[in-house]
């Protein structure tokens, strides 16, 4: 016989859960000394908030491929979950919370931090359950497990009363409880007439989202490219399923994205749309965007066919088995017009590199020269966000961490944490800006006392740097709270938290400080220009052709 309390800790063993995160309280007790006799099977670590813990456990899953776990208690405890918790949910994210909550006898009668979380979080998780027999506990959390990874990856939360984790029961172990390993099979028809379409093409294009690295297609998506000598773009989540140095690689395409690959996409014949969304930032006036171009669409979410952009083609299926299935019956396409035109839009991007000395740009290149191809890199959001995607050279899945579908300011402390329990013993990288790091800079108390080999990059331009280039280009440089004016010192605070601190002016002593970084928690704070932007940029609801490549005018820093 084990109480609740057991159960979940064998349930979480038997599927592959080694490390979680999260934070104790009074509804969890019986959860927590459960992990506390079982250290030596589950890794907890604690966050300095339960937001962190969500973004850790989702960051731990987008570096690992496998499911994030976080665990929390029940009222504040438990909302302080959502925001990690529909992150996750935007970007398609494996993660399973657990909370705890008042007794069953209590529930509805504003018990001590009693709180409707099923209620609360019922629009951003693919399931969620309450718990309210210890006998459908073991059964409750395999299912939950398979919901998180069958089809399109997502959240799913456990909430377990108190008194349903202290209560006893055989355990009787539950592993896969269905279709768990299950994914569905491609169309045929709709196989067929996607291939017919693509041998046609004079100008194929290949849009790749983060249903490509879901579904471990990352080689059938560069063979696929190379076999047709087609160009790929990437929404913000697929940036990483190609070497981005590959000569077909353009970056991301969308409101912020390369110039090249933007353009591209535009001028295509045919996009080859693999595990996207067609997010608004990435569409922008959709009638111009379908203009000319025959678009297949292959996701193994049907709600996204048609969901913003009606493709002329769909393709229902596991990115994997569709590429796989299709491969063999293309052959090899020659398009020397459109390579040609591809290598004039290279070199557009060229001309839109920013100058100066000490720019984000030259910033984020140099902690590129002086990293690994497998450090795992994660951001905010905001100009430094776009920034990273557009200058980082990225080379491996599973490297680029950052909240796309939500954009979720201070995000990036917590998911690096994450990625450090599952990029063990190497240095991963947090590029953040000054508004977002005050977001959640707390963890940095969790990543000192974890010893994490930590580097976090601090853009620092002293403001809101994305909201400030709205109101700059479309608010009459009316700055209304975007000047922050603060007085933070980041190295005396760094130092505060017992982590190195060091202040940068110029590219130089960047180089020095990356030539001897600790392996330990170290907040570098690069101090750049408030004026720069992040360009090219399509105002939104408008389309390629109206792109800003321009700085905007005005006196120099």
């Amino acid at each position: 016989m084990l109480n609740g309390a057991q159960i979940i800790i064998e349930q979480l063993v038997r599927h592959g859960a080694t490390t979680v995160f999260g934070y104790p309280g009074g509804a969890v007790l019986p959860i927590y000394d459960a992990l506390y006799q079982n250290s030596d099977r589950i890794n907890h670590i604690i966050t300095a908030h339960e937001q962190g813990a969500s973004h850790a456990a989702d960051g731990f899953a987008r570096a690992s491929g496998k499911t994030g776990v976080v665990i929390a208690t029940s009222g504040p405890g438990a909302t302080n979950l959502v925001t990690g918790i529909a992150t996750a949910y935007l970007d398609s994210v494996p993660l399973v919370a657990i909370t705890g909550n008042a007794p069953v006898p209590l529930l509805g009668r504003d018990a001590f931090q009693e709180v409707d979380i099923v209620g609360i979080t019922q629009p951003i998780v693919k399931h969620n359950f309450v718990v309210r027999d210890v006998k459908d506990l073991s059964y409750t959390i395999a299912k939950a497990f398979e919901i998180a990874n069958t089809g399109r990856k997502g959240p799913v939360l456990i909430d377990v009363p108190k008194n349903v984790q202290e209560a006893l029961c055989e355990y009787i172990p539950v592993g896969d409880v269905g279709a768990a390993t299950c994914r569905p099979s491609c169309e045929i028809g709709d196989l067929t007439s996607a291939i017919t379409a693509i041998m046609s093409a004079k100008r194929p294009f290949i849009y790749a989202g983060g249903g490509v690295i879901a579904a471990d297609a990352c080689e059938e998506l560069r063979t696929l490219a190379e076999l047709i000598n087609a160009p790929v773009g990437f929404s913000l989540m697929g940036l990483t399923a190609m070497d981005n140095a590959h000569p077909l690689a353009l970056g991301m395409c969308g409101m912020h994205g390369k110039y090249a690959a933007t353009v591209a996409k535009s001028e295509c014949d045919v996009m080859i749309a693999l595990g996207v969304r067609f997010s608004d930032r990435a569409t922008g006036n959709i009638p111009i965007y379908k203009q000319g171009k025959t678009i297949i669409h292959i996701d193994i979410d049907h709600a996204e066919h048609g969901k913003n952009v009606t493709p002329d083609i769909e393709v229902h299926g596991d990115l994997k088995e569709v590429l796989t299935a299709m491969l063999p019956q293309l052959s090899a396409i020659r398009n020397d017009d459109w390579l040609e035109r591809l290598g004039e839009l290279r070199a557009k991007c060229g001309e839109l590199r920013q100058v100066g000395d000490f720019t984000p740009q030259s910033v984020i290149e140099t902690v590129g020269e002086f990293m690994p191809a497998d450090t795992v890199i994660a951001t905010d959001v905001g100009q430094h966000q776009m920034w990273t995607m557009q200058y980082y050279p990225f080379k491996t899945p599973r490297t680029f961490l950052t909240s796309g579908g939500l954009g979720t300011m201070g995000y990036g402390m917590g998911a690096s944490i994450g990625s450090c329990f599952s990029n063990v013993g190497k240095h991963n990288v947090l590029f953040t800006g000054d508004g977002s790091f005050g977001m959640n800079l707390n963890e940095l108390a969790t990543a000192v006392s974890q010893n994490l080999p930590l580097i976090i990059v601090i853009v620092n331009n002293g403001v809101l740097g994305m909201v400030r280039q709205w109101q700059k280009r479309f608010y009459g440089q009316r700055y209304s709270q975007t000047t922050l004016g603060r007085k933070t010192d980041f190295v005396k605070l760094a130092e505060a938290f017992g982590a190195a601190g060091v202040r940068c002016t110029n590219v130089g002593e960047l180089r020095e400080v990356l030539a001897k970084l600790p392996d330990a928690p170290i907040v570098i704070d690069c101090q750049v220009c408030m004026d720069e932007e992040v360009l090219p940029m399509i105002p939104p609801g408008q389309s390629v052709e109206n792109m800003i490549t321009t700085k905007f005018v005005m006196e120099e820093c």
